[in-house]
């Protein structure tokens, strides 16, 4: 915010690859709203797909930042905020009258726009949002509050695909959409195996998530016999999440899951999934997409940080101000190491 305290500086990412910084004014809470100081901003795949100019449903020049820990400035009476208040964003405005809504679904709806996707989001010091979609902590710092929307949508997934105890399941890709769905996996079943092509993902997994059964994929042994010995009794998963947005990961895991098992897409790309119809039917399987989250995953998700069931220390590999996002941002995404980076409003 400039001397006047009536505008603010912003990064709008203007086309693919390029930042621009720009003044504009801080905005005006409308009736139903809450004004919030964006304090840290989690860096998430759909940023880098809209950096790198492939992501869907994206339209340039744009505010990115959806993964957002803030802290409110003001709030409606009665909305149960208060000035200081630590939140996360959940970022997916819907339209409360929609068929989607009216049946809960409110994180697929009809006529969803999500901050930093199909609107601006929350690369700028203040924004104003409806008071529905701030999620108190009394416990939380604003950066772990940040991580909070990341950690939703492996919990989503988790719960579209009732996971039963000692079940079987696989995750496919270990980036950070992946292990928010280890997570969640974790509580579920002890049985998870996860594949990457990268060796240390992989290893993060095991020292840092406690998993127990890896694999790297892209080696010269078909995945479906390696998880079969991985299994120990020669099983294929009966539930599997794929997590990596790539095309011939999606379609070949037609081919990885048990009879009668699920598959959850977590990861979207550009184009068609095809799949063999005969090997879906004789196998019974069950296809399911994953799409953002619900209030419920947002509540349940802070509970679990607050409660230590789930540890968000070591997930941060990477920080940088929102200043240095022009500068930065590129070779930052572009880190191999890299598992989170988070973004400081100063």
């Amino acid at each position: 915010m400039d001397d006047n305290d009536d505008t603010q500086l912003q990064i709008v990412l203007a086309e693919p690859g390029r930042f621009e910084v720009s003044n504009a004014p801080i905005p005006v809470a409308r009736e139903g709203e809450a004004l919030i100081r964006i304090r840290h901003i989690g860096v998430c795949g759909t940023d880098i797909h809209a950096f790198h100019g492939r992501q869907p449903f994206f339209e340039y020049p744009r505010i990115l930042g959806h993964e957002l820990g803030a802290e409110v400035i003001s709030a409606p009476e009665g909305s149960g905020l208060i000035a200081g208040d630590n939140v996360a964003v959940e970022p997916y405005l819907h339209d409360p009258a929609s068929p989607a809504s009216l049946r809960g679904k409110t994180n697929c709806c009809e006529h969803l726009r999500v901050l930093g996707v199909h609107c601006d989001g929350g690369m700028r010091p203040v924004i104003a949002v409806p008071v529905e979609k701030l999620h108190r902590s009394e416990t939380l710092t604003t950066e772990q509050l940040a991580l909070v929307e990341m950690l939703c949508i492996g919990r989503h997934a988790v719960e579209r695909a009732r996971v039963e105890p000692d079940e079987f399941a696989l995750v496919i890709g270990a980036g950070p959409i992946g292990m928010s769905v280890i997570q969640f996996l974790q509580t579920k079943t002890r049985r998870v195996a996860v594949a990457d092509l990268s060796a240390n993902r992989l290893a993060f997994c095991r020292e840092g998530l406690g998993v127990d059964m890896t694999l790297l994929s892209g080696g010269p042994d078909p995945l479906e016999s390696a998880l079969r010995d991985l299994s120990g009794c020669g099983e294929l998963p009966t539930a599997i999440f794929d997590a990596t947005g790539h095309a011939g990961s999606m379609m070949g895991t037609f081919d990885l899951a048990a009879h009668g098992g699920r598959i959850v897409f977590v990861g979207l790309f550009q184009g068609e999934v095809r799949f063999d119809d005969p090997n879906f039917h004789r196998r019974e399987l069950t296809l399911m997409s994953s799409r953002n989250a619900t209030g419920s995953d947002f509540r349940e998700v802070i509970g679990a940080i607050e409660r230590g069931e789930v540890d968000t220390t070591p997930w941060i590999t990477h920080r940088m101000t929102l200043a240095e996002v022009p500068a930065r941002f590129s070779d930052v995404i572009a880190a191999p190491e890299l598992r989170k980076a988070v973004i400081a409003v100063e």
